[in-house]
């Protein structure tokens, strides 16, 4: 069970419900530091819900929502965007404003109301292009932007809130191979560091190689939590994505690859 920690995020028997229909059913979960987890399920199981909660973007219905020890609603605004830095999945931007202005927006969390960005401010937009490859970008438009540069911009912008946790939904999306490896390889390198990702991913062989932990949530509920060689079992994926499918193990890597074979009878 989830409990309040001085450090870390804790979910403690959380709900939420929309429009009368229950998206989360009392989950359970905790976020520790300097940890890699992923948030698997299918279309509809309430994983960008969840991280809307985390940045109150969403209210529960019922639980509680611990941050650093301290009941999640007793949190400012600004000091939430301080600690938990938040993409989410297939934002649009409809501004003209230049990718290095995007960008820099990650850092109004650490200004004052009338305090204008600093030496220091611009020194970390330009480390956050650089580990995402957009320094080329930065004067172009983001209206002019594909959808995978435009993914990559935005997280840079993430980056530049130097929050202690991450919460990206689908943040591979829109990307091809290489940057889909480079941008989970960057994570993995910023958990590292001291950072916490919580990731929701559709992509089970980058979640399986990568995570440490995955959760896997079906229908607002979480089924199963752990290691991914536990999580991703064929009944595991039976249940949840209705797949009959094979799961082996990498030879020298040793994560759990799993290859769908057929749709299971009946779903």
């Amino acid at each position: 069970m989830a409990h309040a920690d001085r450090n870390g995020i804790a979910i403690h028997q959380v709900s939420f419900s929309r429009k009368g229909r229950r998206i989360l059913n009392q989950i359970d979960l905790q976020v520790g530091n300097r940890e890699l987890i992923g948030l698997i399920g299918p279309n509809g199981a309430g994983k960008s819900s969840l991280l809307k909660l985390l940045v109150k973007l969403l209210t529960p219905t019922g639980g509680t929502i611990f941050l650093d020890g301290k009941d999640l609603n007793e949190w400012p605004p600004r000091e939430v965007a301080r600690r938990v830095a938040y993409l989410p999945q297939g934002p649009m931007i409809e501004s003209a404003f230049p990718c290095r202005e995007v960008i820099l927006m990650g850092r109004y969390a650490h200004l004052g109301r009338f305090d204008r960005e600093g030496t220091r401010d611009h020194e970390i937009v330009r480390e956050a292009m650089r580990l995402t490859e957009t320094t080329t970008l930065a004067d172009r438009p983001v209206t002019e932007l594909s959808g995978g540069e435009l993914q990559r911009v935005l997280l840079a912008r993430t980056l530049a809130q130097e929050a202690r946790y991450l919460l990206l939904d689908e943040p591979t999306a829109n990307l091809d191979p290489q940057h889909q490896l480079g941008l989970i390889e960057l994570v993995a390198s910023l958990v590292e560091k001291g950072i916490s990702v919580l990731m929701a991913l559709h992509d089970l062989h980058l979640a399986a190689r990568y995570c440490h932990r995955l959760i896997l949530i079906h229908q607002g509920e979480v089924i199963a939590e752990g290691a991914p060689r536990a999580v991703l079992t064929e009944q595991n994926l039976r249940q949840v994505y209705g797949i009959e499918a094979e799961v082996t193990f990498h030879p020298t890597l040793h994560y759990p690859v799993v290859t769908p074979l057929s749709v299971t009878p009946g779903r």
